[in-house]
């Protein structure tokens, strides 16, 4: 049943039906509010109809703050995440209704955001902000048309494959040593990268507890994968663990990431070395194992890949010792 009544200079139509909600919208003119409640009529009778007032009235700022509030505190990455999310709440569609959101406006943020990240970073943005919204659609009856689904995304690029030269290596492993203010955790954690093919969010989360010196095994109670794996440790990197300090907390390396990313990112600058990031210490300890594990199966139980075609990204022979071989 819909009723009409003038409030102010504005039609208001209010639409009533048993075990709903009222749905109430205002018009300009009596005519559009009768069209529109026949509208929304028809799609009550159909079942397809979806109230958006909830949405309207709030904002995806607002939305994101009760995401940080009860969604994240569970999950892995928690504060590194909070931090991305609290940035992007001070983007200026956040203040915006979730019903204003448009594929032009968050294509407009991603064109924006080009120009201090990559196409990698804008990708993962506009899919966390997807996940969000659909978070919000399913949980908390905010119902609205999820408008990041239609939007535009970068190119994905390609895949780095980024590895160190001999004297690259060397003036990196110069650039972390713990000389002055630098702290002493820098250096055993770029060996112990270089040593072990590990993540940095792994190397971070190791735990006295959960390293085994005498049978050479770290295990790692949480990965990217989100399963639980075992990490053989060579005699280089059970050296690295041995002369290190233990902390108070348990913890192998006291840090948080962001700390870690700026102090190795300054480590870079003074070294010289142009284009290199922490994670492509992977490709290069990869790279140095397959020498030793030529099996790929026994490679990715190493470094933890799920597949061999994801392995591959990480393994870059080189192609003068691959011509050598084959004589």
């Amino acid at each position: 049943m819909a009723s009409f009544r003038l409030r102010g200079l504005r039609w208001q139509a209010r639409i009533l039906r048993k075990g709903s909600a009222p749905v109430v919208q205002s018009f300009v003119t009596r005519l559009d509010a009768e069209r529109w409640a026949r509208s929304v009529g028809t799609d009550m009778d159909k079942g397809s109809f979806i109230g958006v007032s909830l949405a309207q009235r709030t904002t995806l700022g607002e939305v994101i703050s009760r995401y940080i509030a009860e969604v994240l505190p569970s999950m892995r990455g928690a504060k590194d995440d909070a931090i991305r999310l609290n940035a992007i709440k001070r983007h200026g569609m956040c203040r915006l209704a979730l019903t204003a959101l448009t594929p032009a406006l968050l294509g407009q943020y991603g064109d924006e955001r080009l120009h201090c990240v990559s196409a990698g970073t804008v990708i993962r943005e506009l899919a966390y902000l997807s996940s969000i919204i659909n978070h919000a659609r399913r949980e908390w009856g905010v119902q609205f048309d999820n408008p990041v689904a239609r939007v535009r995304k970068p190119s994905s690029p390609q895949g780095r494959s980024r590895t160190l030269s001999p004297q690259e290596c060397t003036a990196l492993l110069n650039a972390v040593q713990p000389t002055g203010r630098r702290g002493p955790w820098l250096m055993p954690i770029v060996t112990l990268a270089l040593a072990t093919a590990m993540r940095r969010s792994e190397i971070l989360s190791l735990r006295w507890k959960n390293i085994d010196m005498e049978k050479r095994i770290a295990r790692l109670d949480t990965t990217k994968n989100g399963e639980r794996r075992i990490v053989p440790l060579s005699s280089r990197a059970i050296a690295v663990l041995d002369a290190l300090p233990r902390h108070i907390t348990g913890v192998v390396f006291p840090l948080t990431g962001f700390a870690f990313a700026a102090a190795f990112n300054r480590a870079v600058i003074r070294s010289g070395i142009l284009d290199f990031r922490f994670h492509d210490l992977r490709h290069c300890a990869i790279t140095a194992m397959a020498e030793k594990l030529p099996n790929l199966v026994e490679l990715s139980s190493v470094t933890g890949h799920k597949s061999l075609k994801m392995l591959q990204r990480y393994y870059h022979p080189n192609p003068v010792e691959l011509a050598a071989k084959l004589g």
